[in-house]
């Protein structure tokens, strides 16, 4: 047998991803120029006066005279225009100057690469508190996979959807005041060393392991089920070296959603930033794009969009590394099998019990004021207790649940499709996917309210601008393994065409798990409408959306614990609801395993498999192709 040294294979990937990368690059370039320019263009597309902005943020106190906003005009070059404005800071990028704050008056490249370098530790830790998190939703499956036990799961699926359903400013918030401040283990306010980076850390990694455990998991069974694995447990091959490997082939189609997470993690982490008073670039950001601060903005944002693109291209080679030329010579099994049906007991529950919280609430007022009873504890006449102004939890729940799932399915099914037709085409997807990653939720939905301005559908527009780009990227890794297998290529050598392949082979295959992945983010969906509204740019208080029920309880967590546990619990229940759901979207396949089935009018054969002449060999399931061996 030949074998391929790691270094050949990392020159050979790099080729690859450099024979495409003239057009891919300059596509890159065009999406930079547009978010850079959008995001100079702001305080004009905000129809507000630069200068006040300037002023306020400065000192709040000053009274806006128009002599003193003359003055900042003239210190700023106001009068020049964005065009000019954005062409100074521009020129002075290759010359290390990224220009001064318009507030502080330092300068900001020093401020920028302080933020980065905090948000990029905070994110590692972040990784590895993900990482543990993942493993744990596995656990199980991966050890009745390994045992031969194909298409079993782990029972974790409420546990998984708790997790991803949580917001992660209440997590941060529940860990910094009872670790940090209650029990007092770890410091909860600052940035001072590793002890500080615990509890932000765990606030960031637990959400996002859940949802990246939640995705391996539904890629494993596929995996136990490929011919390596079963030789290999008939063989007698330890379960640890079995699962170690189906962990290797599952890996490649979850590289594009953890770089997604990375950028996430870096530049969509505010409110943790924000609680544990970190000098994060996420915070950076947020505070220069409400004080109207364009070169702290700009430059914020650009190195959030290089980051994206180096944790895109980093992911794009770990896939070629780890999968091999098995990619490139049609020597993959399909890893997506229909599976076992999934219980239809625990959606039925979860739904039952989501429309009972409803229907209970629906006939109380949502907007009653009672100041006698405010923040009392839960009873007959309040089930869920009263907030700080004396309202009815249950009925504000119950009431915002219409607003606030029925602006979140819409947005995740359009999502879905978007996410579905751009995955389709990677080279004009990829790029695009790396450029709307980089921006925050709440950066998009300033730009989006510059532009069409604030309203009750600015919110689900700013959300779906960048719901759709992990999809896209989770359909465009599973097509790319999927085009790579053995039954494709044997069904293609028939005769197949372009679009009965798509229509056929392809969409069964990725469907399901994309349908699935959307699913697993309807709760996040939800809560940043509601995040959004809360900022001003959506719906405005008393609107019973839930995110702002979490908001405006959060600083009574302590005094009246109830004002936030429920409304946090019938989020939960709403992300236990659709994980179980998601379990059962499987679409049969027309093929069984070995078989590929041709086009009309042909028969379809057996694909051949090639022997293997060394038992090792079978624990190579990914890296392996038939171009290896002679």
């Amino acid at each position: 047998m030949l074998r391929i040294s790691p270094v050949t294979r990392g020159l050979a990937a790099l080729r690859v991803l450099a024979r495409g990368g003239g057009p891919t690059l300059l596509w890159r370039a065009v999406l930079t120029a547009a978010l850079v320019a959008a995001i100079g263009l702001l305080p004009w597309l905000s129809r507000t006066d630069p200068a006040l902005t300037v002023l306020k943020a400065r000192s709040a106190d000053r009274d806006p005279a128009p002599g003193t906003l003359r003055a900042i005009r003239d210190q700023l070059g106001l009068d020049d225009g964005p065009w000019a404005l954005l062409g100074r800071w521009l020129g002075g990028l290759p010359r290390g100057d990224a220009g001064t704050s318009w507030v502080s008056g330092t300068q900001v490249l020093p401020d920028v690469v302080h933020s980065l370098g905090a948000s990029l530790l905070l994110m590692a830790g972040a990784l590895v508190v993900a990482a543990g998190t993942a493993a744990a939703v596995c656990a199980r499956t991966l050890r009745l996979g390994a045992r031969g036990r194909l298409g079993a799961r782990g029972p974790g699926g409420t546990a998984t959807a708790v997790l991803a359903a949580l917001p992660e400013f209440l997590v941060a918030s529940v860990l910094a005041s009872v670790i940090g401040v209650q029990l007092g283990w770890l410091p909860a306010l600052g940035w001072y060393g590793p002890q500080w980076m615990v509890l932000p850390s765990l606030a960031l990694g637990l959400p996002a392991g859940a949802v990246l455990g939640r995705l391996l998991d539904d890629l494993l069974p596929g995996a136990f089920a490929e011919p390596w694995a079963v030789a290999a447990a008939a063989r007698g091959v330890p379960p640890n070296s079995v699962a170690r490997q189906a962990v290797r082939r599952c890996v490649p189609g979850l590289l594009p959603n953890l770089g997604l997470f990375v950028v996430g993690l870096t530049g969509g982490s505010v409110a943790v930033e924000q609680i544990f008073d970190i000098p994060g670039l996420g915070r950076l950001t947020l505070q220069a794009a409400l004080a109207q601060d364009l070169p702290v903005l700009q430059t914020g944002t650009l190195a959030l969009v290089l980051l994206a693109a180096a944790a895109g291209f980093l992911a794009r080679l770990a896939v070629r590394l780890l999968v091999g030329p098995a990619l490139r010579d049609g020597a993959l099994h399909s890893p997506h099998r229909p599976g076992p049906p999934a219980p239809r007991t625990l959606p039925l529950l979860y739904g039952a019990l989501l429309a009972a919280v409803i229907g209970f609430g629906l006939p109380r007022d949502a907007l009653a004021l009672d100041t006698l009873a405010r923040l009392q504890a839960p009873s007959l006449a309040h089930p869920f207790g009263t907030d700080a102004l004396g309202r009815d939890v249950l009925a504000r729940v119950s009431h915002g649940a219409l607003t606030t799932l029925g602006i979140a399915l819409a947005v995740s099914a359009a999502a879905l499709v978007a996410g579905l037709l751009l995955g389709l085409l990677p080279r004009l997807s990829g790029p695009l996917v790396d450029t709307v990653s980089a921006v925050p939720p709440v950066l998009a939905g300033l730009l989006v309210a510059g532009i069409a301005g604030s309203g009750p559908w600015t919110p689900a527009f700013a959300v779906g601008v960048v719901a759709w780009a992990p999809l896209a990227a989770h359909t465009s890794s599973l097509l790319r393994q999927e085009r790579a297998t053995t039954h494709l290529a044997a069904t293609r050598a028939l005769g197949a065409g372009r679009w009965y392949l798509l229509r056929h082979e392809l969409l069964p295959a990725v469907l399901p798990p994309v349908t699935r992945h959307a699913l697993l983010r309807l709760p996040g969906v939800a809560l940043s409408l509601a995040a959004l509204g809360f900022l001003g740019l959506g719906a405005q208080p008393p609107s019973p959306e839930w995110g702002l029920l979490l908001a405006e309880n959060q600083p009574y967590a302590e005094r009246a614990p109830w004002a936030v546990l429920f409304p946090a619990a019938v989020l939960a229940l709403l992300g236990a609801l659709a994980v179980t759901a998601a379990g059962g979207v499987r679409l049969p396949r027309r093929t069984r395993p070995g078989r590929p089935a041709g086009p009309p009018g042909k028969r379809a054969e057996p694909a051949p498999e090639r022997r293997q002449s060394r038992p090792d060999a079978l624990l190579v399931p990914v890296s392996t192709s038939p171009t290896e061996e002679r």
